[in-house]
């Protein structure tokens, strides 16, 4: 019943990554399928978690939210309605991942799994790190984006990234002591390190 997050700078390969090691060990690779989980917990559409994720930090959102009161709120909802803001984002995050962990056998990947499952047994926590210059290289690769496109996506991501991560109060995704291995996918092959994750399950 072992429970794997897998955090990352982008274009480390987590998600090939993820998806590899679940199909290895028989688990399921939540990615997507947290986005959906949050939006039923919340009473909203998918596209609405997915804006808050993309957005995660702007200044402009948090100068709405900002505007937007609890008691207003509470005038315009009610039961059969939902709303989602980032804090609520987070609140629903680990209600999902808790749960998650409760499942089992799962491959978690990103949206803080590290922070919210650090006190969980059973939970091993990836991080994955690479060059710049080879992430880049991977998304021109698995992507197939121009070397501009990669570059932009690689720079983009990681300051989304930890715009997230602010959220949580955290700052720190990249310090190795949150995690159970650090893998660094400059000095591995995606199925070095797949071999290296399915070891270390084996072994938990």
């Amino acid at each position: 019943m072992a429970v794997i997050t897998i955090a990352r700078q982008f274009g480390a390969g987590g998600k090939t990554l993820g998806g590899r090691v679940a199909e290895e060990l028989g688990y399921s690779f939540i990615d997507t399928e947290l986005i959906t989980r949050v939006a039923r917990k919340a009473k909203v559409t998918t596209d609405w978690v997915e804006s808050i994720e993309k957005e995660a930090g702007n200044s402009l959102m948090n100068f709405i939210a900002g505007l937007v009161t609890k008691s207003f709120l509470d005038r315009i909802l009610d039961e059969s309605k939902g709303y989602i803001d980032e804090d609520i984002y987070i609140d629903k995050l680990y209600e999902v991942i808790e749960q998650l962990a409760k499942e089992g056998d799962c491959v978690i990947m990103g949206r803080g799994g590290q922070y919210i499952l650090s006190n969980h047994e059973n939970v091993i926590h990836l991080l994955l790190i690479g060059k710049f210059e080879d992430r880049i290289a991977f998304m021109e690769k698995n992507y197939r984006l121009s070397t501009i496109d990669a570059r932009n996506s690689v720079i983009t991501q990681d300051k989304k990234r930890l715009n997230l991560y602010r959220k949580f109060k955290k700052q720190d995704y990249d310090q190795p002591e949150l995690y159970d291995i650090v893998l660094n996918m400059s000095r591995l092959n995606m199925e070095e390190a797949v071999k290296i994750v399915c070891g270390l399950v084996s072994h938990a």
